[in-house]
């Protein structure tokens, strides 16, 4: 149930010629514009006309329709892409099939000289556990010869592609927050019972997100900025579409916006010799400055400092602009909410501190009869008074600001009032669906109240409400974590100085810097791993993994079963970090060592031997072209970068083990380097299993120092590692810059 109604701390009074039939409060108008080409965005364009799809039923539906009428050529940009989710799940006359993937090979196979390309970020294949397996496989190798598909790796160690675009005919694209992945499809209802809301076999939570779709000028540009996408990734320079009669907008759709200037705001790492562009952060900073009456934010994640700090600047103004912040209640899965969850808790208690006017309200979504699941709230939206509105796909984290690509796009109002109308609509939209009204019952309600948070208060009800967020988080976990740079990176590394970070140079007689970190970072259980984001919240669930050990407790093959699980998930890229943690639960501390050790060993080398095998240039081409840094690296320093790898996971377990194989590292400098890696994250797991456990379920004090005396104990048997390596092979040898 809601929360009661409370008394706003702040009203202004908003008359009703103020608020329009909209319910937006009329910002002051000043003669600076937010937006500027070369600064905060890539360039504005025109669009003829522009709508908005909220939530997965709409955007599936209008992406199907758009393409139907695709005659020269779509794009698809993706971070994560899935050839068997269903577009339609209510069924759909005609002829055309419901999956992503047969559906584009059907609509290629009927349009001559039309040519479909997919790009998807090539690190699908370490999210085996969550994505389609062999995507290559399903959309390239399989499909109609015209339905081109690629994996997209050309950008720095650790970032992604993270933009969300499609572009048809370069006449209308989508820009977003929604992939073409499983778990996006959901109605603005987000009912707790939907049995629509199931892809490939597996139900999941509501999903709430949102995509522009756009006309014009603007869908050419972003046309340009798919085709440069497309040859950086492959090499093939294409040609723009040829000018085409008619339009691809979707039939029965109706616009928001017509003849409306519309920007491109990136992020685009530094890569080689491409420069670095960072849009998107300095359209935020500008945007959060130029506020006058509110700031609206829907978003994933909550966790870049800078971001934080203009925010928090705004609150500690006299006569700063109100701000409501949509969030979702929580991160996914434990790891997630051990990481991002903390970061988020960190900023947001900055922020409350900050907020002495009683301007900041900060809610997640709530849907009755939900119970212990939520509303994932994914979409990246920003709405600053109702001048600017930002739709895109960057998160409000560190990646988002400069190492992964991002695309977002801006509407700026300036004195134009249907635009003004049209943001301040949009606006009252998102939040209606929250409450489950219309947007004018909500623009009515903020006449009345004064303020959007009043509003809010006054229309929660007992079947959809916005939730006051409540402060999260164990104390302890909060300290004990790293600063947001480590956990969540705004700047590309190279990978030598990532490794370098495990053996720095010392001060003489000082204590060595980043001993702590890595000692917190082995005993927090893979948390390094973090930085990747992958969802294991299913895998990760600790009821989950004991049913799992529990069979392998009871048979008399135990060793040779755990093993044989641990050779087995080294095929398929499943976490080792997952496989000790289970091990560890399920045997007594010595055994748990002794058969999680084993099996990771016997893991490392059968990969090992299989990458030797396959040699360097069938592991290249499996593993990506970026990881041949990865492979040169390892060549040249033997024994000290496997260890080094092993204590900072810059790739997965499986992948340095491939990628070892193929660059012929001597068997002896692999396994001892392997060993050394390994034993202390697997002691720190197994002897102390039960206290590990303990701090799990109960994150108490007396619990966390005991573990913490264990991480001390490995930190230190670390520490006399790094000196003997540093003894043995120093780093920052000449090819150190390399």
């Amino acid at each position: 149930m809601p929360n009661a109604p409370f008394c706003c701390p702040f009203r202004r009074e908003w008359s009703e010629a103020q608020v329009k039939d909209t319910g937006s409060a009329m910002t002051e108008k000043t003669a600076a514009n937010i937006l500027k080409p070369g600064h905060n965005c890539w360039r504005i364009s025109g669009a003829e006309r522009l709508a908005f799809m909220v939530d997965g039923e709409a955007y599936f539906s209008a992406f199907a329709a758009a393409v139907e009428q695709a005659r020269h050529s779509v794009f698809i940009l993706g971070w994560d892409i899935d050839s068997r989710i269903r577009l339609w799940r209510d069924g759909r006359p005609g002829t055309l099939p419901c999956e992503l993937g047969a559906f584009l090979n059907e609509i290629v196979a009927r349009r001559k000289g039309l040519h479909i390309y997919v790009l998807d970020w090539d690190f699908a294949m370490l999210y085996a556990l969550e994505r389609e397996p062999l995507p290559l496989f399903r959309f390239g190798w399989r499909s109609h010869r015209r339905l081109h598909f690629a994996l997209d790796d050309k950008h720095p160690v650790g970032a992604s592609h993270h933009q969300k675009v499609v572009v048809v005919d370069d006449r209308l694209a989508f820009v977003g927050g929604f992939d073409l992945a499983q778990g996006r499809w959901d109605t603005p209802e987000h009912r707790p019972d939907d049995e629509r809301r199931v892809d490939n076999g597996t139900p999941y939570p509501p999903f709430h997100d949102v995509q522009m779709m756009v006309e014009g000028e603007v869908a050419t540009a972003l046309g340009e900025l798919a085709r440069q996408r497309w040859r950086r990734a492959t090499g093939e320079r294409l040609k723009p579409a040829r000018d085409e009669k008619g339009s691809p907008w979707p039939n029965g759709w109706n616009a928001e916006l017509e003849n409306v200037a519309v920007a491109i705001s990136r992020t685009d790492p530094p890569w080689e010799d491409r420069p670095e562009v960072v849009e998107v952060k300095m359209l935020l900073l500008d945007a959060i400055a130029a506020a006058r009456s509110s700031i609206y934010i829907e978003n994933q994640y909550l966790t870049s400092p800078i971001i934080g700090d203009a925010l928090a600047a705004r609150l500690a103004e006299e006569n700063g602009p109100e701000m409501v912040l949509v969030l979702p209640r929580e991160c996914s899965g434990w790891l997630e909410k051990s990481t991002m969850g903390v970061l988020r808790a960190r900023l947001l208690a900055r922020l409350r501190t900050k907020d002495r006017f009683g301007r900041l309200r900060v809610y997640y979504p709530e849907v009755a009869g939900l119970g212990e699941r939520f509303v994932n709230v994914h979409a990246k939206v920003l709405v600053v008074d109702d001048r600017l509105l930002r739709v895109g796909s960057a998160n409000l984290n560190n990646r988002s600001m400069g190492l992964d690509t991002e695309c977002d796009l801006v509407i700026e109002a300036g004195d134009g009032e249907e635009a003004q109308a049209a943001i301040s609509t949009f606006r009252n939209r998102l939040l209606g669906e929250h409450l489950g009204i219309e947007p004018q019952a909500f623009a009515e309600a903020v006449a009345r109240e004064g303020s959007l948070a009043g509003a809010v208060e006054a229309l929660n009800n007992a079947q959809r409400w916005l939730e006051p967020l409540p402060m999260e988080s164990a104390e302890w976990l909060t300290e004990l974590l790293p600063d947001s740079q480590v956990l969540d990176p705004e700047h590309p590394a190279r990978l030598e100085d990532l490794v370098g970070e495990m053996v720095p140079e010392e001060p003489a007689g000082g204590v060595p810097k980043g001993l702590l970190f890595l000692a917190l970072l082995l005993g927090a259980l893979g948390l390094a791993a973090a930085w990747r984001w992958t969802p294991l919240s299913e895998w990760l669930d600790l009821q989950t993994l004991q049913s799992w050990g529990e069979l392998l407790r009871r048979s008399p093959l135990a060793p040779l079963l755990v093993v044989a699980a641990f050779v087995a998930g080294g095929l398929v890229l499943f976490p080792v970090t997952v496989l000790i943690l289970v091990t560890a639960l399920t045997f007594t501390p010595v055994r748990g060592f002794m058969y999680a050790l084993s099996g990771a060993m016997v893991s490392a080398l059968s990969v090992y031997w299989l990458g030797r095998l396959l040699g360097r240039e069938t592991v290249r081409r499996l593993a990506g072209g970026r990881l041949n840094r990865l492979s040169r690296w390892l060549g040249r320093r033997g024994l000290v970068a496997v260890l080094a790898v092993r204590l900072l996971p810059v790739a997965p377990f499986t992948v340095v083990n491939l990628v070892a194989g193929a660059s012929h590292i001597r068997l002896r400098d692999f396994f001892l380097g392997t060993l050394l890696g390994l034993a202390p994250g697997v002691l720190a797991i197994t002897v102390f299993e039960k206290s590990l456990e303990r701090v799990i379920k109960e994150p108490q004090g007396g619990n966390f120092l005991l573990l913490a005396g264990v991480l001390a104990a490995v930190a230190g048997v670390i520490w006399l590692i790094r000196r003997w390596l540093r003894r043995k092979q120093p780093l920052g040898e000449k090819d150190a810059g390399s």
